[in-house]
């Protein structure tokens, strides 16, 4: 059998015919990108199926398109769509808080299918968050593409003088730092279009281990860009652009982008305007995305728009810039072909450009650059020689280098030229997905994976057809007496009989749990998930999950742990010794204080730990393997036995326990919850009580278990 391959890329709009490309800030390059690179492996004769997972929107403002549960891309090629979060279109930066839900539905969906995809690509950090979990739950190969990285925009944004509050609410910056953490964390494969991102971007981050990264550079469709234009598309390009020029066969220099301010786009229109070499020599034509009512623009489009629009008037610049409302993706090609028989230059201006798929482009079609000195654009001037690199922060350095590139028509010639034929030569689409299937074989003959996936109840299960889990620790620790009896009266409600559909969920072991739960006289647990998610035992004889440890304990090093948060003496203290377990390192917390976790993070990347730690109660700290919670440890028992999420039921009170309510089981929220639970109310499956005494069978009776 062939290859079966998994991509995801989870915001954006993307289909399979006329992308939106510049629509907003979510739909750019990288849609592009990943949709080309579906279609090519789907035509290689060792790869069997092709499968793109995105977001289904249900939104009266965009294509019905983005609605359809699957789309055929090509043969062996189609969009599977998968709804989370609100039905309408949302900007990725507010997807954060759904993607559990996404994790859940993909793993039940890959669990029933006759043969798992042989590896899982995620473009992005939200992507690479969801493909972290699947593949740690599936035990599917993960290879992770950022595109753009976390730590390099928030580099960027503060030399700029941005407030760093401003930067966390605006792009919700740490989120995606620690999703990209994640990622490199438990990529088998990392693949990068530049050598700069590999050995300068991406060693910023703690998980990055450079021996697993790659540099894959985009290719070209050299059907579509050549520089051999048509009378047709010379007629085409004019009717876009003459409305706006007064002289419209002047040398353009064209920029066609998202109107974002990554993109810098009015640095280079204030650059143009200040310049009475360039005003004279050239137009200046701009292409940034389609437009209708301004009023339907993000607000970081609609600042970008005002900017150009300002400074336009600010230096007359009527009759001599151009900015269509509307272009297709299809025409892109004849506007590269048509500036380059003008003599122009493509610019880009970007602050930080991961690769620059547009200046490979224009390169094909004969039309040398002049490109911010950041990113792809070294590396492909490196292999093209075509054009020049500037710094884009500074606007006499970006002035200068665009009066000299236009300068010299000798000069323009030789970098039309090499263009044309180092794009040929090094950057072909075969070429792209030849190197990237060939990275991939390579690691996956040196990955060992396993996982016990059951595609139906087992008959050995421990329990029945659902699961209740309690939380011992807050929930029942000291529980008073008419609570306890209200308790035993409705898990009456939970079945006929209780045995084999109650588990409990404790930081403690199960010996000293055991004892605690004895003794509130409540019906036999069937499954203990002990040590903050990182045991698991089962039945009356404590019979220990040991398959469950040994996919837990990848990378782990308790002792290096404790060392690294050695430093960290004024803030936590190290729990007695019957805290401790060898998956699991407990602290107290010197003073209640939720910014200890980011700290915490921090230093153990800085040591190069796989490990994640978790806040619970406000004080209890525990430190725990990369690949183990309490959440896992419930989505173990899913799979290892066949029990659908949706019929498992916890309840969540304390801070800490958001994580139990992110994703598809069923939790019940008891009246009397820790406020930080709050911002959860908006998840799917969970049910806040509106009374703490029978929260629980109001709970039951929400989610028709009985």
């Amino acid at each position: 059998m062939g290859l079966k391959l998994l991509h995801l890329n989870l915001h954006g709009l993307i289909r399979s015919h006329d992308l939106e490309l510049g629509r907003d800030s979510d739909t750019g390059g990288q849609t592009l990108y990943v949709l080309e690179l579906v279609k090519g492996l789907a035509e290689r004769p060792e790869v069997e199926q092709v499968q793109l997972v995105t977001r289904l929107i249900q939104d009266r403002r965009i294509s019905s398109d983005y609605s359809q549960k699957e789309e055929f891309i090509a043969p062996n090629a189609t969009i599977i769509r998968f709804p989370f979060g609100p039905k309408r279109y949302l900007r990725k930066e507010l997807l954060w808080p759904f993607l559990d839900d996404l994790a859940d539905q993909l793993v039940t969906k890959l669990q029933f299918q006759e043969q798992l995809p042989d590896w899982i690509h995620a473009h992005y950090a939200d992507a690479g968050y969801v493909g972290s979990l699947v593949s740690s739950r599936l035990g599917i190969p993960l290879v992770f593409t950022g595109h753009s990285l976390g730590r390099e925009k928030q580099r960027r944004l503060l030399a700029a003088g941005v407030d760093h509050e401003h930067i966390e609410q605006t792009y919700s910056i740490s989120r995606r730092i620690d999703a990209e953490e994640l990622a490199l964390a438990h990529a088998n494969l990392v693949i990068t279009s530049t050598r700069q991102e590999a050995e300068e971007q991406y060693l910023r981050y703690g998980n990055y281990v450079s021996s697993k990264a790659e540099v894959v550079p985009p290719g070209v469709d050299a059907s579509r860009f050549h520089s051999l234009q048509s009378v047709e598309e010379e007629k085409l390009v004019q009717g876009l652009l003459t409305p706006f020029l007064r002289q419209v066969d002047l040398p353009p220099l064209l920029t066609i982008a998202r109107a974002v301010r990554r993109k810098n786009i009015p640095a280079l229109v204030e650059a143009y305007g200040r310049s009475p070499v360039l005003r004279q020599r050239h137009n200046l034509v701009l292409f940034l995305g389609c437009r209708n009512d301004p009023r339907q623009l993000d607000k970081q489009q609609r600042d970008v728009f005002q900017q150009v629009f300002d400074l336009v008037d600010r230096y007359d610049l009527y009759g001599q810039i151009a900015y269509p409302k509307h272009h297709r993706r299809d025409q892109i090609p004849a506007i590269y072909r048509w500036a380059a028989n003008r003599r122009g230059l493509f610019v880009n201006s970007a602050l930080t450009e991961p690769f620059g798929l547009t200046l490979l482009e224009a390169a094909a079609c004969g039309l040398p650059m002049v490109a911010t000195d950041d990113g792809g654009p070294r590396d492909i001037l490196a292999r093209c020689q075509n054009g020049l690199l500037t710094d884009v922060t500074d606007l006499e350095s970006l002035q200068d280098s665009l009066e000299e590139a236009g300068s010299d028509l000798n000069q323009w010639n030789r970098w039309s030229e090499n263009g044309v034929e180092a794009v040929s030569r090094s950057f072909s689409w075969d070429a792209h997905v030849c190197n990237y299937l060939g990275f991939m074989q390579k690691r996956l003959k040196s990955v060992q994976t396993s996982k016990l996936v059951v595609k139906e109840q087992s008959v050995n299960s421990p329990f029945g057809e659902r699961l209740l889990l309690l939380d011992l620790d807050s929930e029942l620790e000291n529980i008073g007496k008419e609570s306890l009896l209200n308790l035993r009266q409705n898990l009456k409600h939970f079945g006929p009989k209780l045995d084999n559909k109650l588990g409990v969920i404790t930081g403690r072991s199960v010996k000293v749990a055991r004892q605690r739960y004895k003794e509130l006289y409540l019906p036999q647990s069937s499954v203990w998930i002990c040590r903050a998610g990182t045991e698991i035992y089962y039945g009356k004889d404590d019979q220990n999950d040991y398959f469950w440890q040994s996919s837990i304990g990848v990378d782990w090093d308790r002792a290096a742990v404790e060392d690294a948060l050695s430093s960290l003496k004024d803030h936590l203290k190290l729990q007695d010794a019957v805290q401790q377990s060898p998956y699991k390192v407990s602290y107290l917390l010197r003073k209640a204080d939720k910014s200890i976790l980011p700290l915490v993070r921090k230093r153990l990347r800085q040591k190069g730990q796989a490990a994640l730690p978790f806040l619970r109660c406000h004080w209890y700290l525990d430190v725990l393997p990369l690949r183990a919670s309490r959440v896992e440890a419930i989505r173990h028992l899913s799979l290892r036995w066949g029990l659908t999420l949706d019929q498992i039921l916890v309840v969540a009170s304390q801070q800490g326990d958001a994580e139990l309510i992110r994703g598809l089981t069923s939790t019940v929220v008891p009246a009397d919850h820790d406020s930080s639970l709050d911002s959860m109310r908006s998840h799917q499956r969970v049910f806040f009580a509106l009374g703490s005494q029978n929260g629980l069978r109001e709970g039951l009776k929400h989610f028709r278990i009985h």
